[in-house]
């Protein structure tokens, strides 16, 4: 499990804390957003299937390959980001499947010229 923040947000957060922080304090950003790997990765291929079908293909879900943990690999992390916005009142204004959604289209673009 992981947090997941989307990268205009963070930057909004940075700002927030540079403009309204207390000096020598201490701001956890996150995006209140937790999302197994696995979650991650099919949504990043039911993304795909929909915005770049390919005639005939099988779900791009398919292509997932599992592999083993590493030794010691962290289950969890996570942090606890209610200072910010108790503090500053800042939250993230994406979502995690809108911050890919955009992400995913601005990228698309800029590879098919």
């Amino acid at each position: 499990m992981r947090d997941w923040l989307f990268v205009e947000d963070h930057c909004a957060a940075i700002r927030a804390v540079i403009e309204n922080g207390r000096p020598g304090e201490t701001y956890n950003i996150g995006g209140n957003s937790e999302r197994a790997n696995i979650d991650v990765v099919t949504t990043i291929c039911d993304l795909m299937d929909e915005m770049r079908p390919q005639a005939g293909a099988t779900p791009r879900r398919g292509l997932i390959t599992y592999v083993q943990d590493r030794p010691g690999h962290d289950r969890r992390y996570a942090i606890d980001a209610s200072k910010i916005t108790r503090e500053l009142g800042w939250t993230p204004d994406e979502q995690f499947e809108t911050g890919l959604r955009k992400r995913c289209v601005g990228t698309w673009r800029i590879a098919s010229g």
